[in-house]
């Protein structure tokens, strides 16, 4: 360009351009700024490709991206007439009277049992499931074919499947729905917290949809979690007690869905219980809960690491048996109203209530361990350790007043008792684990 300025005269006229060098310049800058525009484009693309490669899975994690192809191929083979035969023949009701649930995290830990008490009393059950990789997917089998052996088929899918479920509420005119599925634990909320929008959240309100716009509308009873209290001092936990000082990303996301399910009834007129657990336990449970891991690391002579607060006393939890739990659940099942809503449109208020589920006893986790050891008859090598900031609470308390009046529940198992049963399952489920007594 400077060379074009410099032959330039600064008298119009004086002296005659040259043309052909002039516009050989200039198709030489115009190739030269194409061929970078080109580049830049195909860089771009190539950093657009690597963004969408890298963005995190919204799911609990699996063990290799093969684990994930495999899941979404099942998920697209739900369907055809052998798959309805199977989701009509598991839904037959015993008798009129009985009612046709939609369980969904049928194979989790409480969706298995409250699936079983329910098949067992002559309703008829479809569960719905992910199994995703969160904790060891072959217990979640495991459960899967304790179900099926029981006459429950579990489908295969994600909540966030509208055709899906769609399908589901087109094949079976569901009475009620017990929506259990959530991405559970409150630490691991800090490595994927996407997966707890899309499961906890996002999950819930697709289900919501598809039963606003159902035609009857079902009575919908879901899990929500005691973690909503989070920061809250006051004992012991009452429904009426403030819950806007969350702990944990899980903690906050089931205060989501509990204003969402406000939302829902309010404006289509669903019928919506909540329930509060607290702290439950028991066989088939969950490996990420610390009755779980402690009773497997004391049998191979690990060290646990029991949390201390900042007064060192042991952190104390409102530990809850299963079997309890499953009786409130089914209470608050028996004792829901039908919705008021028809594909989509509110006709009348409907009920929406929220309930703890506890025990009433909280117990320090030192002492949970104590017990552990009686039952295994091993020593435990046990580490004091301050409580991490990783959204934990020092303690859990339920208030069940409101329960034991509206859902007739009296939690009757204490934590030794129910420790002894989870005991004799976990060594006849793994039984490599048995080890000689340390005493």
């Amino acid at each position: 360009m400077s060379q074009l300025i410099d032959n330039t005269p600064s008298t119009p006229g004086k002296q005659k351009p040259e043309k052909s060098h002039y516009l050989h310049n200039r198709l030489r800058i115009h190739s030269s700024l194409s061929k970078l525009t080109l580049l830049f484009s195909i860089l771009l693309v190539f950093i657009l490709f690597l963004f969408i490669l890298s963005l995190p899975s919204t799911t609990a994690p699996s063990s290799s991206s093969s684990a994930v192809t495999h899941r979404r191929n099942l998920y697209d083979t739900w369907g055809g007439s052998d798959w309805e035969k199977r989701v009509t023949k598991s839904a037959r009701r015993a008798t009129a009277s009985n009612r046709a649930v939609l369980v969904t995290g049928a194979a989790g830990f409480v969706g298995t049992h409250v699936s079983l008490a329910l098949k067992r009393r002559g309703d008829g059950v479809i569960g719905l499931d992910n199994f995703n990789h969160y904790y060891d997917p072959n217990l979640k089998r495991a459960r899967q074919k304790l179900l099926e052996r029981a006459g429950v088929f579990v489908v295969e899918g994600d909540l966030n499947d509208g055709a899906l479920l769609r399908k589901l509420f087109d094949v079976v005119p569901f009475t009620h729905v017990m929506h259990l599925a959530a991405q559970a634990g409150v630490r691991y909320a800090m490595q994927n917290p996407g997966s707890y929008v899309h499961s906890n959240i996002a999950g819930f309100v697709s289900l919501l949809e598809e039963c606003k716009s159902a035609n009857p509308q079902p009575a919908i009873v879901w899990a929500s979690s005691s973690s909503v209290y989070g920061l809250n001092s006051k004992v012991p936990f009452s429904e009426k007690d403030r819950t806007d000082q969350p702990a944990s990303l899980y903690a906050a996301t089931k205060k989501a869905g509990e204003e969402i399910a406000h939302t829902y009834n309010h404006i289509y007129g669903l019928s919506i219980t909540g329930l509060r657990f607290f702290t439950v336990y028991g066989p088939w449970g969950r490996p990420d809960m610390a009755y779980f891991f402690f009773a497997k690391d004391i049998l191979k002579g690990k060290q646990i690491s029991i949390f201390q607060d900042p007064d060192r006393g042991t952190v104390a939890r409102d530990f809850t048996y299963i079997d309890d739990i499953v009786k409130g659940c089914l209470g608050a099942l028996d004792t829901a109203k039908k919705s008021t809503g028809s594909g989509g449109k509110k006709k009348g208020p409907a009920q929406l209530r929220i309930f703890n589920l506890g025990n009433t006893s909280p117990v320090p986790v030192s002492e949970l361990v104590t017990i552990l050891e009686k039952l295994l008859k091993v020593k435990a090598k046990r580490k004091m350790v301050p409580m991490p900031r990783n959204g934990d609470v020092r303690f859990t308390h339920a208030n069940i007043s409101l329960a034991h009046r509206e859902l007739g529940y009296r939690p009757t198992t204490d934590l030794e008792t129910g420790l002894k049963k989870f005991v004799r399952w976990y060594l006849d489920f793994y039984p490599g684990s048995k080890k000689k007594s340390a005493w």
